[in-house]
């Protein structure tokens, strides 16, 4: 039985989607020009159902996963891997995108109309059709920071159950935003689940900071995407503007909040240092050998 207190709390951009555009950047650097051989032989397409972790709930009802609870995608092929090691379409930083796109068979289904839950846990899904369920890749130790090779099986990973929206103090519209109250400024806020299309405008927005020599500003970054509304007002500059006067208490709590009520997948799993015999459940790592492993 998995212990909440023992486990090892993800940040609010720890997603799979997230790390895997860093990791995108690394393969970018290090990709040499060998191409991926592939065999022109016929075989019967071979799918899979994947559950997806909002059950289709929080989509607008023209999307084609609106009551959805479920996406059908094709084992991954080598035309898949050649997507995924595309030098253009990783410098272009759409690699898995355009990998996702290309193994959902609904092709009105687009990466960046997907919540981010969803999107990971197809990734996953597909990741485990093309190269099997045993991850190994390096972690570091949450207690003693040594770095250890380390194997996960993603075929065991779940989806998130549904929190208990009393107990969390949320409440839920009927546009599938939620509303809470911060507990410092009383202000009432009111938040929305992101998109890939948010990640990626997101990504560009810090990307352009980073070249100009500015500062980092993901945490205020990623709070002004999440909050749609505070205390009725939807206005984006006004809602950037109260961001970076948030108390940090009621920023954290935000963050806390928005983990819980993320629809997605439990990226945790065990892990076991053998430097410190650390024992305790881990966010797993997502890194270049998660598509790209040598």
């Amino acid at each position: 039985m998995r212990r909440n207190s023992d486990r090892v709390s993800p940040e609010l951009n720890d997603d799979i989607t997230s790390q895997l555009a860093a990791a995108q950047k690394i393969v970018d650097r290090d990709i040499r020009n060998e191409s991926v051989s592939q065999q022109n032989v016929n075989f019967p397409l071979q799918t899979e159902m994947v559950k997806i972790p909002s059950g289709g709930k929080y989509y607008p009802e023209d999307h084609p996963l609106c009551d959805e609870e479920f996406v059908e995608i094709k084992y991954m092929t080598a035309k898949d891997e050649d997507i995924l090691t595309s030098k253009s379409l990783l410098k272009q930083g759409i690699a898995i995108d355009r990998f996702l796109e290309n193994v959902v068979l609904n092709k009105k289904i687009k990466a960046k109309d997907l919540l981010t839950g969803d999107k990971n846990a197809i990734l996953v899904a597909a990741r485990v059709t093309g190269f099997g369920p045993e991850y190994s890749t390096r972690v570091t130790c949450p207690n003693c920071s040594s770095i250890t090779q380390h194997s996960f099986d993603l075929s065991e990973l779940e989806n998130k159950e549904e929190p208990d929206w009393d107990v969390l103090g949320v409440d839920r519209t009927e546009e599938g935003t939620f509303l809470v109250t911060l507990p410092r400024t009383g202000y009432e806020v009111e938040l929305r689940l992101l998109t890939g299309k948010d990640e990626a405008e997101m990504l560009l927005s810090l990307e352009k900071r980073e070249k100009k020599g500015l500062p980092s500003s993901s945490a205020t970054t990623q709070l002004s995407y999440i909050i749609k509304s505070i205390n009725g007002n939807s206005n984006r500059s006004e809602i950037h503007r109260v961001v970076e006067t948030l108390p940090s208490f009621d920023s954290r709590y935000i963050r806390d909040i928005y983990t819980q009520i993320i629809p997605n997948l439990d990226m945790t799993q065990e892990f076991n240092c053998s430097k410190c015999g650390y024992d305790q459940e881990v966010s797993i790592p997502v890194t270049v050998d998660f598509f790209w492993s040598k």
